[in-house]
């Protein structure tokens, strides 16, 4: 029964500390673009990454 003397008092802190850090996320915009970072593997870059490689084999076979 004593047990329950420290763990309301650790949940309620606990649940606080999860509070702050979900308002803190939410202030500093963390949530604003969640499509983003979703869409991004559906598209290449091997066009960037193409044309820099042939500028290297260019520069390499001079």
């Amino acid at each position: 029964m004593n047990i329950i003397y420290v763990l309301i008092p650790l949940a309620i802190v606990l649940v606080c500390f999860a509070i702050a850090i979900f308002f803190w996320a939410v202030k500093s915009n963390q949530f604003e673009d969640l499509e983003r970072q979703g869409s991004s593997i559906l598209f290449d870059d091997d066009v960037n990454h193409k044309s820099t490689k042939s500028k290297q084999n260019n520069n390499t076979d001079v």
